[in-house]
């Protein structure tokens, strides 16, 4: 079992920036894919970015510009930086790992941490 615990949300204005942390730890084998999600009141859970093991992000086009996705191997953890922050960018925002293990590739997902913006 993979265990992830994120930290780095909370109140910022608007333009304001904020850094995401996810550190994954328990038994892992191979992490492939790392990144976030997140969810706003009422909508559905929406990719914001993820990157590969091999260092290839992909980008929410709304966050393209504004937010950063980076990981350290070493340490299992994945960051998301969010700089120009905007209203709409208030959600809760979930991180996810893709563990490839005995020929199988498993998701596991955070608590989620809660990122408002005022404007």
């Amino acid at each position: 079992q993979v265990q992830l615990v994120e930290s780095g949300g909370g109140l910022v204005q608007a333009g304001g920036s904020l850094r995401l942390s996810c550190a994954a730890s328990g038994s892992i084998f191979s992490i492939n894919a790392m990144g976030w999600y997140r969810q706003a009141p009422g909508k559905q859970r929406d990719l914001v970015a993820a990157i590969t093991s091999g260092g290839t992000t992909n980008y929410a086009d709304s966050v393209k510009g504004r937010f950063t996705i980076s990981r350290d191997n070493a340490k299992n953890t994945v960051y998301l930086q969010m700089n120009s922050l905007k209203p709409e960018d208030t959600a809760v925002y979930y991180c996810y790992v893709e563990e490839y293990r005995l020929r199988t590739t498993s998701t596991y997902w955070g608590q989620g941490t809660q990122v408002t913006v005022s404007s």
